[in-house]
């Protein structure tokens, strides 16, 4: 009697093989259903990776690949052509269109933003100021940095753009 005990199946719920915490099944391998999926589609990455490294190798594919093949394909040749070595050829930047130039050159990030006065790091609290530079608070106000901007002209145009002065036509008194 013991050995049918032992083959059995077992009687309360089966946790899943890879500890996530939830119930697995034995038709998904004593795996939970999200992780058989993960499973799953990291096998096929896989033969996908394969077949494309073996394509590349051996010169091309035929031409019965499905449409998820290529794709696949495409995206993993670059990276199995990166690791071979290739002769590079360097373009010098004045040789460049400006319009190509401004999209080639990758923006640098800059460091942490300071206060442009004393060099204070500022983070998400620095204050821009209308000179363009970037101010703690304790410099944040115009007479605090020496700001080159003209405050006044700024207002007297806006003002003047906002109220236009506007002229009646002279009539012909009677």
């Amino acid at each position: 009697m013991e050995s049918t005990k032992e083959t059995a199946a077992p009687e309360g719920p089966i946790l899943c093989i890879n500890n996530c915490g939830f119930f697995g099944s034995a038709a998904t391998m004593n795996m939970c259903s999200k992780c058989h999926r993960e499973m799953i589609l990291k096998q096929e990455n896989a033969k996908l990776a394969a077949s494309s490294i073996d394509d590349i190798i051996n010169g091309g594919g035929s031409g019965t690949d499905t449409g998820k093949d290529v794709v696949a394909a495409d995206v993993i040749k670059p990276i199995a052509q990166s690791a071979t070595p290739a002769e590079l050829n360097v373009v010098p930047l004045q040789a460049c269109s400006d319009d190509s130039s401004s999209s080639l050159v990758p923006e640098v990030k800059a460091g942490p933003s300071r206060c442009s006065t004393c060099r204070k790091r500022v983070g998400l609290t620095g204050f821009n100021c209308k000179c363009g530079n970037l101010f703690c608070s304790a410099h944040r106000y115009s007479d605090k940095h020496e700001c080159p901007f003209d405050y006044r002209s700024a207002g007297r145009d806006a003002i003047a753009k906002a109220n236009p002065v506007v002229k009646a036509e002279k009539l012909d008194k009677i």
